[in-house]
């Protein structure tokens, strides 16, 4: 029987170099989530050595906790993770099941424990990525069925063939309070990484990139507008890291839109098509002081 084996092979057979490159190209910045991702993926690649060479330990856990801001990549890696864990052998589909409490506690008895089930059920073989999960846990409420819920999620968490990971996402201080009062939760995520929010440069660089996959650019104008929106906007209430800049870019590419709609008659280059201009930008009620919200249920409305 051989009792060595290639680690740098068993990484190249398994597909996920591919999955962490891309994860690196589609996120800018998150330099110590990455490194997180590259170190639970070492210790999966050393599990599944071990078990080669007939060294059983105890199987790695594999549930999580993701805190940090909103935009700032967590659902995506959420995603990136299942993949790992699909290309090791951990899960059988890797897919991502996103819920909210809505999709796990029910408004009265006998309510809950169906609806928590369910979702598990489309989990298994991926990952169950509960958002906001603090708002499962409301105590001093005796109407309130989040607590059976989180009950159940516990038990299927400790089985030791349960199919599928949970991750637990939601703002920082709001988890830990959520830990604090679950202490059989805390004891069963194996890894809580903290995803920081972004800078003003790296921002910029998420806008270039979402105006690059779009086919837009900036004028040098509009360039430096956007960096002053930056600027302003974080400064406003419900920042909301990359998801706010897409909002904005979205708005400007409909001014551009509409900007350009007005030249009835006139030929438009394709270099007029692309390109965002500082009259775009700077037309957002932000340089005003205010949020812009748009009309309920629009795909451009702020969080």
């Amino acid at each position: 029987m051989d009792s060595s084996i290639d680690l740098s092979e068993s990484f190249a057979d398994s597909g996920i170099e591919q999955v962490l490159s891309g994860l690196d190209l589609d996120l800018v910045g998150l330099n110590p989530v990455k490194t997180r991702i590259q170190e639970i993926a070492a210790l999966l690649l050393v599990d599944k050595a071990r078990h080669q060479l007939n060294l059983p330990s105890t199987a790695p856990g594999l549930h999580m906790s993701f805190t940090g801001g909103p935009g700032t990549g967590k659902t995506t890696v959420a995603g990136r993770i299942s993949q790992i864990l699909h290309r090791l052998g951990y899960l059988s589909k890797g897919h991502i099941v996103t819920v909210t409490r809505d999709d796990l506690v029910g408004q009265y008895v006998g309510h809950t424990a169906p609806k928590t089930r369910e979702m598990i059920k489309r989990s298994k073989g991926g990952v169950l990525f509960i958002d906001e999960a603090y708002y499962l846990y409301k105590p001093g409420n005796e109407r309130d069925f989040g607590a059976e819920s989180i009950e159940i999620l516990l038990q299927c968490m400790e089985e030791k063939d349960s199919g599928f990971v949970v991750i637990f996402a939601g703002y920082g201080d709001q988890m830990n309070n959520f830990y604090k009062c679950n202490p059989g939760l805390s004891s069963r995520v194996s890894h809580h990484i903290d995803f920081p929010d972004y800078s003003n440069d790296e921002l910029m660089k998420i806008a270039l990139l979402f105006l690059q996959k779009q086919n837009y650019c900036f004028s040098k104008g509009a360039y430096s507008s956007f960096q002053e929106y930056i600027d302003r906007r974080r400064e406003l209430p419900f920042f909301a890291n990359a998801r706010s800049i897409r909002n904005a870019l979205d708005r400007a590419r409909l001014r551009q839109a509409n900007r350009l709609f007005s030249r009835k008659g006139e030929l438009l280059s394709r270099e007029e098509l692309m390109t965002i201009e500082s009259v775009d930008v700077l037309a957002s009620r932000v340089f005003k002081g205010e949020i812009e919200r748009d009309s309920p249920g629009s795909p451009l409305t702020e969080p």
